[in-house]
């Protein structure tokens, strides 16, 4: 199973993450707010940046170990009351802004839904504890030869 370059999906609007992960429309919420940076006065008439609002506690499309692990990536991006927003402003037009926004969802989303493997509890060998043990007799040594001579 290859995972699909994210993005739009066939039902028009639907967020389609991967093969067993969409997002529907209805989930998904758009703003649209003026931009900062280049743009000429446009920059100053027309709300070209977009807001993407996603519900992530309340969203009945994912599960719940991958609503944990997406809170987690999310860091800043998700407020208390468990909202995912993604601010794209990076081009000129809205059209390009509201595609960057749902591709950065996306791209999030399927790093979410990546499940970590288990890490495997290893023990050092006998070899590394020796080698371990005289890099700190050495260094012990050096130190000692640096120290100013006792009683005297």
């Amino acid at each position: 199973m290859r995972p699909k370059p994210p993005g739009e999906g066939a039902a028009g609007r639907t967020l389609v993450v991967n093969d067993e992960l969409a997002i529907p429309a209805s989930e998904l919420e758009e703003r649209f707010i003026r931009a900062s940076g280049p743009g000429g006065q446009n920059v100053n008439k027309v709300a070209t940046a977009v807001e993407l609002r996603f519900d992530v506690r309340h969203s009945p499309s994912l599960p719940e170990a991958l609503k944990a692990r997406l809170a987690r990536l999310a860091g800043s991006r998700l407020s208390k009351a468990g909202v995912l927003i993604i601010t794209a402003e990076r081009h000129r037009t809205q059209a390009q802004n509201r595609k960057d926004a749902r591709a950065r969802l996306a791209a999030l989303l399927l790093r979410a839904a990546a499940v970590p493997r288990p890490r495997k509890a290893t023990a050092p060998s006998a070899a590394a504890r020796r080698r371990r043990g005289e890099a700190k007799r050495r260094r012990a040594a050096l130190k000692r030869l640096r120290a100013s001579p006792r009683g005297e």
